[in-house]
């Protein structure tokens, strides 16, 4: 799909892209404020199929595939920290590092320490990331991480009381967690 014909109606996709809410890409297209044409604006398939080719767009511009992500794990969950020093036990150059261990660090600080008369100590601090969360967030939007909750309750056409209430939820609600 190309530009949108109306201009206000690609200014609003463009906004929602950019992360604005629907409310405030409404008004920033030079529309009125109403949430309620926001919503309807929003739900147009027009709309949503711009707004979803100009994030795939920014994917690829950006390089962003389940492939890597799932490359960007493996750096994680297979990082060996021996990896970091030579055969010796000298610690590596940053340039020098594999590129698994270089993807798994955030922080590499070497201090040098005066040991006496000439000698020299280095003591390296060395930190692993944590872009699991990151990487996860970028997983769901792919759909590889996919959660399908979904909870039957029977309607109760009597008045019961507050206690009786929270009793047949609470049993709704393990009978629920039990067939996941």
């Amino acid at each position: 799909m190309a530009v949108l014909q109306n201009h206000r109606h690609e200014l609003f996709a463009q906004g929602l892209v950019e992360g604005k809410t629907a409310d405030r890409a409404y008004t920033d297209a030079g529309f009125k404020p109403s949430r309620k044409n926001a919503s309807r604006l929003r739900a147009k398939e027009d709309i949503r199929t711009r707004v979803a080719e100009l994030q795939n767009r920014g994917l690829k511009r950006h390089d962003i595939n389940i492939d890597r992500i799932l490359e960007e794990y493996a750096k994680l969950g297979f990082s060996d920290i021996r990896k970091v020093f030579d055969a010796e036990g000298i610690l590596l150059k940053p340039h020098e590092l594999p590129n698994d261990i270089a993807g798994a660090l955030t922080a590499l600080e070497v201090a040098t320490v005066q040991k006496g008369k000439g000698a020299v100590e280095h003591v390296a601090k060395i930190k692993l990331a944590d872009k699991r969360s990151a990487l996860a967030d970028l997983g769901k939007h792919f759909g590889m991480f996919t959660e399908d909750i979904t909870i039957k309750a029977e309607v109760v056409q009597k008045t019961v009381s507050d206690l009786e209430m929270a009793r047949r939820l609470g049993f709704l609600l393990a009978k629920g967690a039990h067939q996941l």
